[in-house]
């Protein structure tokens, strides 16, 4: 995620995020300038006829793309700004229940306190690659039970898996007394929490835009670009070159922005920040737990 400062106009025109936007979309830009170019050498020059036409048809059209690319574009930042709360609920809810253990958990027991402190830290960094392209076993933290890394390599979907630890051993210090059974409910609750959340972001990982709908914006803007050189000709001449030019280059980068923020799990610059949100709850969970002090 781009970390930048609204207020600073000039900086954000020249930003590096400006700079990626601008080359991914040069190759495009470029092809329709050498199409308009060659349109109006033909009809200006080349057959030099009178060629009449109008705006009128674009600009209705214009109205009417306008309308879907809004609406495309707020469908995407919905599914980026649902991501970013369900993230903010994941960092809440393991503090919580981080709070609960401690207050629940006696002070010398170093042992329960660490586990639990490596493994809801895993949890995070789970689901984090679980919404990318998988977990790498070897990024997890490894506990002192044996065949941990074996056991995690055994299942397909490693989130489940630490959450089912995590359930196991409450249990354990429920059955061991070291829990009774009202602070049992309490951290089931948060262990609940935890679930829903990931189920929350495997649906919007999961469920795309619709692809009729995505192709059929994808297909009205090269219609709309690739007809444009037709409407300028006539009243602008070789200026046409540049105004089709600034046409695609807006309605692309729109539509770029729109692909770009619709998968927020993934590690575009623009996508949410989930590494430094691990991270985060992997060292607040130990402040928490073991009393160290985190960064």
């Amino acid at each position: 995620m781009v970390n930048y400062d609204p207020k600073l106009w000039i900086s954000s025109l020249f930003h590096a995020n400006s700079r990626y936007v601008m080359r991914t979309l040069t190759p495009a830009v470029l092809i329709m300038a050498s199409i308009s170019a060659i349109i109006c050498y033909l009809l200006l020059d080349f057959f030099e006829f009178d060629f009449k036409t109008t705006i009128a048809m674009h600009s209705l059209l214009g109205i009417v793309l306008g309308l879907f690319l809004v609406f495309r574009t707020n469908s995407a930042y919905d599914r980026w700004w649902e991501g970013r709360k369900l993230w903010g609920s994941l960092l809440n809810n393991t503090r919580n229940f981080s709070f609960k253990l401690n207050a629940f958990l006696d002070k010398a027991d170093l042992e329960n306190r660490m586990w639990f402190a490596i493994m809801i830290g895993n949890f995070s960094f789970a689901v984090k690659e679980h919404l990318r392209n998988g977990v790498d076993i070897a990024d997890l933290e490894t506990t002192n039970e044996p065949n941990f890394v074996e056991t995690m390599h055994s299942v397909k979907h490693v989130p489940n898996k630490v959450s089912s630890l995590l359930y196991e051993r409450i249990i354990r210090l429920y059955k061991d007394n070291l829990l009774n059974g009202d602070q049992l409910l309490l951290l089931d609750r948060e262990l609940k929490e935890f679930s829903e959340i990931m189920g929350g972001c495997e649906r919007i990982r999961n469920t795309p835009i619709p692809y009729s709908y995505s192709i059929y914006i994808k297909q009205f803007i090269f219609i709309y670009v690739i007809t444009l050189p037709f409407a300028f000709v006539e009243s602008s001449g070789y200026m046409t070159i540049p105004i089709v030019a600034l046409i695609t280059f807006v309605l692309l980068s729109v539509e770029l922005i729109a692909e770009e923020i619709e998968d927020p799990f993934g590690k575009d610059v623009n996508d949410l920040p989930t590494d430094a949100l691990a991270t985060k709850i992997k060292l607040n969970t130990r402040e928490i737990l073991l009393a160290e002090k985190s960064m």
